[in-house]
């Protein structure tokens, strides 16, 4: 009996995420998979064809090398598609606060196309339902809890105080200092850089056009995302990938601010099975949902973790260094990923460094433009050198 195959197309495929979403789907053999990316030398390397995240989508979808940004591309990429995984953006948080069109180009324009797209095909429209990764930045600074005010959604932190070095979190109206809470998803949105704030207007514009249109969707706000396939070449996103490059060579690393600074860290393997949970899953049509841990660890906990598994001599300098728009910590409730689609993370934080340690070391390093985009950042006026 010949298997109906369900058709899918996964912007952005032969990214971090995007690769192994591909490959968890290819491996379940029921699906025909299309991949639209424009294989980007910021992720990929001036020779794409040799990328490891390319090599490793290749042969297993339909691939077409294009930008969301072009709306014939993506018509044909979205035609007959029933489902669509919309990973393809730029992500560099702190990028984003002087690469202002690009960020909103891509981001913004790139989903309105798909969207258009949708729209354009009419009654010929296959589209059932979209799924979109969004990122926990729209929560700014996020969730606290003030002794004396109780719960308060902080702005974010003054640039004259982390200037002095102090780096913690006091209550706006009674100027106690607070604790971290985990972040709900109905917390407050407070986008705190430009990629946050294009992240939210993804999301929006689903939320607006989805039910418009009769399509289902599905909106993921994922954590601090690590993994085997994180870019080495990219030094705008991942402190996993620079701080690893650094220590390969035993190279000082930088600890901004106090070191203290903590996200949720989430391997790859399991963003992408809980994205692929929730494609014929009615129970989350039409839900915004956390994709993390729910624990974080401190930047610096990261680095000694790191720095032992690599054997390295690297000094771990802890320097008051800031970027402007950075959060200071980052923890998710995951209970509605839990609730809705039975997701708990399978591989914990230990686990997924050494396996993620042990693939860097076989993969070729390029730490020549961290230096570089620190410089971009700092002539930007959003990196602040206090070392």
């Amino acid at each position: 009996m010949c298997r109906i195959m369900k058709k899918i197309l996964i912007t952005g495929g032969a990214g971090f995420i995007g690769s192994w979403i591909v490959n968890q789907l290819f491996n379940n053999g029921k699906w025909e998979i299309t991949v639209l990316d424009n294989l980007t030398e910021q992720i990929h390397g001036s020779d794409w064809q040799n990328s490891y995240l390319y090599k490793s989508v290749v042969g297993k979808c339909h691939f077409i090398r294009e930008s969301v940004c072009n709306l014939s591309a993506v018509q044909q990429a979205v035609c007959d598609c029933e489902y669509i995984i919309h990973l393809a953006a730029e992500t560099g948080t702190g990028q984003s606060m002087y690469l202002i069109n690009q960020y909103n180009s891509t981001n913004i324009m790139g989903t309105s196309n798909i969207l258009q797209a949708i729209s354009l095909a009419g009654k010929k429209n296959k589209v059932k339902k979209i799924i979109l990764s969004s990122s926990r930045s729209v929560y700014g600074e996020g969730k606290y809890l003030c002794p004396q005010c109780g719960v308060v959604y902080p702005n974010g932190r003054s640039k004259e105080k982390m200037l002095a070095g102090d780096f913690a979190f006091y209550c706006p109206h009674c100027g106690s200092k607070m604790s971290l809470l985990p972040t709900t998803e109905d917390s407050d949105i407070k986008p705190a850089s430009l990629y946050a704030f294009t992240k939210y207007a993804q999301e929006m514009m689903l939320k607006t056009m989805c039910p418009a249109m009769g399509i289902d969707y599905t909106i993921f706000r994922f954590q601090n995302v690590y993994g085997v396939g994180q870019s080495l070449k990219n030094p705008y996103t991942g402190i996993l990938s620079v701080f690893s490059t650094l220590m390969l060579e035993n190279k000082p690393v930088n600890i901004f601010e106090d070191g203290l600074e903590s996200r949720d860290f989430i391997n790859v393997k399991d963003v992408a099975r809980g994205v692929i949970c929730s494609l014929e899953n009615e129970c989350c049509n039409g839900e915004t949902i956390n994709i993390g841990s729910g624990i974080n660890t401190s930047v610096i906990e990261i680095a000694t973790m790191l720095k032992k598994y690599y054997d390295s001599e690297s000094d771990l300098t802890v320097t008051g260094d800031f970027r402007i728009g950075d959060i200071a910590h980052n923890k998710a409730d995951i209970s509605k990923a839990q609730n809705i689609l039975g997701f708990v993370p399978k591989i914990n934080l230990s686990e997924g460094l050494k396996e993620f340690c042990s693939w860097v070391i076989s993969q070729d390093k390029d730490g020549s433009r961290y230096e570089k985009s620190l410089c971009e950042m700092e002539n930007a006026g959003m990196f602040i050198r206090k070392s």
